[in-house]
């Protein structure tokens, strides 16, 4: 089987699914969720339950026996193209992301595996982009006041606008890896959008709307999504990818919700600098034919 470790937010657990889904759907295996870092982690939960994703839970029995590290089987990934040619992956093995770059040797994965990381690339998963699109659709329809604003969207040159704040600013720590995109940043992306398009209105996604409204200001017209609570964020996500343009902040959340627009037309402004912790490799992480600013 294949077994993903789930941590982090929505966007984080997105990446994790993506990617392992893509491994199974490739070595025609079952594919198994492992969710048991929530139990002690305080900041997140389990998201994944709105989507119609494959939502089976591995066992703790299943989790220690794919976990347990066998004679010359815990492979890491740093070293899997040296390996690749002695040692195939054929029986179970347990897998470990050592650094944000690609590595192509997930691609030609051929047995059980538990996959550990956070697995941030479109390289994973690109060639089932329409499967994890599909099951990344949400189970349920929009409420009335969803509606209204997706409909909004649907009928304006609609352009979606992340501000990523909460902890990447109360957090001392989160904050020197992630820091803060500036107003500066948001500045040069709408005039970059607006320079290329017509009319464009945009929608504003915050996990601190306050501070969105008060500093935020445009020529344009401006409409500021604020009335789904933290448990529902899913709507956010909804409401963003079906915007025909993006700009996005240095976070997974707006990077799918970017993604999720399959349109070949659409424009995605991304920062240059996704974090403050240059030491980290991101060259992998924003897909080619969007704009880094």
């Amino acid at each position: 089987m294949i077994m993903v470790r789930l941590v982090g937010g929505l966007g984080n657990q997105m990446f994790q699914y993506a990617t392992a889904r893509a491994v199974a759907y490739r070595t025609n295996m079952p594919l198994k969720l492992d969710v048991t870092a929530f139990a002690d982690y305080k900041l997140w939960s389990y998201r994944l339950g709105c989507f119609n994703i494959i939502e089976n839970f591995a066992t703790e029995t299943e989790i220690r026996r794919l976990r347990r590290p066998r004679r010359r089987q815990v492979i890491a990934l740093t070293t899997y193209e040296i390996r690749k040619h002695l040692l195939p992956w054929r029986r179970q093995s347990f897998v470990e992301e050592r650094d944000l770059s690609f590595d192509p040797g997930v691609l030609r994965i051929s047995g059980g595996v538990y996959l550990a990381g956070y697995w941030q690339s479109e390289k994973y998963f690109a060639d089932v982009a329409e499967l994890i699109r599909q099951e990344f659709t949400l189970k349920s329809e929009p409420d009335k006041l969803n509606q209204q604003v997706l409909d909004e969207i649907e009928v304006t040159n609609s352009v979606s606008l992340h501000i990523r704040r909460g902890d990447y600013v109360s957090d001392p720590v989160i904050n020197q890896v992630h820091g803060v995109l500036g107003l500066d940043y948001y500045s040069r992306a709408v005039n970059f959008v607006a320079g290329r398009t017509t009319q464009p209105h945009f929608f504003v996604f915050s996990d601190d709307i306050a501070w969105a409204k008060e500093n935020l200001r445009l020529s344009f017209p401006l409409s500021f999504v604020e009335h789904n609570v933290e448990d529902r964020e899913y709507e956010d996500l909804r409401l963003m990818c079906h915007c025909k343009h993006h700009i996005i902040a240095n976070s997974s959340f707006s990077w799918w919700g970017a993604w999720l627009n399959a349109s070949p037309d659409k424009i995605v402004v991304s920062p240059e600098k996704w974090f403050s912790d240059l030491s980290l490799d991101t060259k992998d992480l924003i897909p080619e034919h969007w704009v880094k600013i």
